[in-house]
This record gives structure tokens, C-alpha cells and sequence, in this order.
């Protein structure tokens, strides 16, 4: 069996029965199971969950995006080898830690297989939740600019690329394209401050302006949990992304819970504790691979500027990665995984084969 093979790039195409078609994203796609097997999972699992919510399968893959684009590699490798088990891997070990230390629950209700979570349908809050702990990236871009005040947060004059920040930075965006809210644009991922979101609370899906604080409570405490976990391992966590949504317990009870994935190298910074040390900056997350394809290709601009999208698009479709590359991807991934679950990652040989016959056989969700 080839490397190509064991990569599970296509992952809309499983049995599973529904009624909707299959939403696919970057990285997952999501099947919204019929009213009957919700309502009998449910029953039968006993998930706390509100009796008619809405339940899905969702299904990881190995392929990588960055800068909005998929990329792929030569010999018909059109994914990272173990990406996809390192990424649910991660995100399980810290919405467990979360539960564990009274935070907040996730919208995963059970994992079949390293590959799928069975998740309830939330009630999105519109915001892309940003913690930044070093200035790095798109803010250290903008800061040597000579910018200083963003998400209405004013930072001081003197600051270096890649240091600690003098606090935690909570910089959220738009979750997609939200309409009529003074002061901010209609586009998606348009950064936001604290008090646009206090003055509009329910165009961003708060049921309160209590929960605005209870968001940020979360974020905070979330944060905290994972840079001491990854300090433990001479990790730094430098920033990452949360997202939040609303849920119904078995009682009836409304709560807000963490959603999407959490503290993993596609929604986070996490660099190598010794060489930073050292003065030197080691990523173990994507950020390694966005610098590697900054380098690879002799215009970068094409990667960063917004108004170059379709040649971006074409950039990704006609030029296959090395095989290497994506290797190295591999390695980056898997090793932080097992760093921070402390222990080996299963590699399926054929996961979709696996992923069928677990549906099929444990929750009968295939005919």
C-alpha cells in the first residue's frame, strides 16, 4: 500500500445516511444524521443532550490548508500522513482537560474512531475568539508598521518580534459576514473590540452581556489550562483560536460550551521551548508549514495579499509539493501529538474502511 493511500484526502463520500447534503469544509466535513437516528442515538447512548437536538458525524481528513488554499503533493498525496488523527487527538486531550477542571464542556458527545466525532448541532456565537500571548505574525506585521491599537487594545512603543506579551491579548474577528452592526464591516474575519461586542451582544448570537464576560472567562481560563500543560512539556503556547456555541443539556438547561477544536498546531502557535530560549523560533503548528511555502514560491505576495486570490487558488492547483515536504508536516504534527497525549498515535492503513464498518456495525448509521 502507498503513503498516497493510507492518506484520507476525500471525506464526503462515506454512506453515512442523511437527509441534507454533506457539509464540507477544509479539513472536516459534517453529515447531519436523519431526526430518527438522532432521536435513537441519543436514547440508546444516552447522551446529555435535549432529546430532539440535531446530531452529526463529523470527519476529519489529512488535507492542509493555508492561506485559503488546499495544497497537495507529488504521486497523488493530496494530504498530511497522521494530520487528521494528530488534530482530533489534540482537541480530545484538551476538551477532556476542560471538563475535567470545571471550564465548560465541547459539542463532542462520543468518538467512534481517531478519525470521527459524533457532535450536537450548537448555536454558533459569531466570533473568531484570538488569544495572543507573544507578538508574532499578523500583529507583529502591522505592530512594525507602526500600528499600536488593535481590538481597540493600545499596546506600548519598544515592543520585539516574537516576545512575550506584557498580558494576555484577547483580539477576536467576525465569524463570517454579519450585517448591520455600527462600526463593523460586513466582511468576514474583520477584527472587533470588546465593546462592539458588549453593544451588540445578540448580533453576535450572546443570549446575554453576561456571557460576554462568561466568553471571556472561558477564554482566559482555557488559554491558561493548555500554556501549562505545554509548559510542563518546554512548550510555548503563543496564540491560538477558540470558538464558542450554545447548547441543550437532557434538563432542558442552555449552556455555552467550547466548539470547533482547540489548542491544535491548525488553531494555534506552539513553539519548542529550548530554542526559544536560544533566541530561535521552532514551530510545532502550521506556521511552520505557511513560512515553508513563503519561501518555496518566488512571489510571496501572492500568498499574503488578498487581491491575488485566483492566482493564489491556481498556485496551490498546479504545483504538487514535494513528497518531503509533506513528510515534514507529518512529523511536526504526529510528534506533538503523542508530546502532548503521551501516547503512540494510531495510524490507519485504510481509515475509511475502518470508519465504515465502525458506523456501520456499532451505531448503524449505514445501510
Amino acid at each position: 500500500m502507498s503513503l498516497a493511500d493510507k492518506v484520507l484526502a476525500v471525506n464526503n463520500d462515506l454512506p453515512i445516511r442523511t437527509n441534507q447534503p454533506v457539509h464540507s469544509g477544509k479539513v472536516r466535513s459534517v453529515y447531519w444524521l436523519t431526526e430518527e437516528d438522532s432521536k435513537r442515538l441519543i436514547k440508546e447512548k444516552n447522551y446529555n443532550v435535549a432529546s430532539e437536538a440535531p446530531l452529526a458525524i463529523m470527519v476529519i481528513s489529512d488535507r492542509i490548508s493555508a492561506f485559503d488554499c488546499i495544497w497537495h503533493g507529488e504521486g497523488g498525496m493530496n494530504g498530511v500522513p497522521g494530520k487528521g488523527a494528530a488534530l482530533n487527538a489534540i482537541s480530545n486531550h484538551w476538551f477532556k482537560l476542560f471538563k475535567e477542571k470545571g471550564l465548560a464542556e465541547s459539542h463532542i458527545l462520543d468518538i467512534p474512531h481517531p478519525f470521527v466525532w459524533i457532535v450536537q448541532k450548537a448555536k454558533p456565537v459569531m466570533i473568531e475568539a484570538i488569544c495572543r500571548q507573544y507578538i508574532t505574525g499578523s500583529m507583529w506585521r502591522s505592530y512594525s508598521k507602526g500600528e499600536r491599537e488593535f481590538c481597540g487594545i493600545q499596546l506600548p512603543d519598544n515592543l520585539e518580534k516574537d516576545q512575550k506579551l506584557p498580558e494576555l491579548l484577547m483580539t477576536p474577528s467576525t465569524k463570517g459576514v454579519l450585517k448591520g452592526i455600527p462600526g463593523v464591516p460586513e466582511a468576514d474575519d474583520v477584527n472587533i473590540t470588546r465593546k462592539n461586542i458588549i453593544d451588540n451582544f445578540e448580533a453576535f448570537n450572546f443570549r446575554s452581556i453576561e456571557d460576554v464576560d462568561l466568553y471571556e472567562k472561558l477564554l482566559q481560563e482555557g488559554f491558561d489550562v493548555i500554556s501549562d500543560a505545554l509548559a510542563k512539556l518546554d512548550q510555548v503556547f503563543v496564540d491560538t483560536k477558540f470558538e464558542f456555541g450554545y447548547v441543550e443539556d437532557a434538563n432542558g438547561n442552555e449552556k455555552l460550551i467550547y466548539m470547533d477544536e482547540v489548542g491544535t498546531p491548525d488553531s494555534s502557535r506552539i513553539w519548542d521551548g529550548p530554542s526559544y530560549r536560544e533566541g530561535k523560533v521552532v514551530e510545532n503548528s502550521k506556521e511552520g508549514f505557511r513560512q515553508l511555502l513563503l519561501n518555496h514560491f518566488p512571489d510571496p505576495d501572492i500568498l499574503l495579499n488578498k487581491d491575488r486570490m485566483e492566482e493564489r487558488q491556481a498556485l496551490a492547483k498546479d504545483n504538487p509539493l514535494p513528497e518531503s515536504v509533506l513528510m515534514e508536516v507529518s512529523k511536526t504534527y504526529i510528534d506533538i501529538a503523542e508530546k502532548i497525549t503521551g501516547s503512540r498515535l494510531h495510524l490507519s492503513d485504510n481509515p475509511k474502511a475502518e470508519i465504515i464498518n465502525i458506523l456501520k456495525n456499532d451505531y448503524q448509521l449505514i445501510d
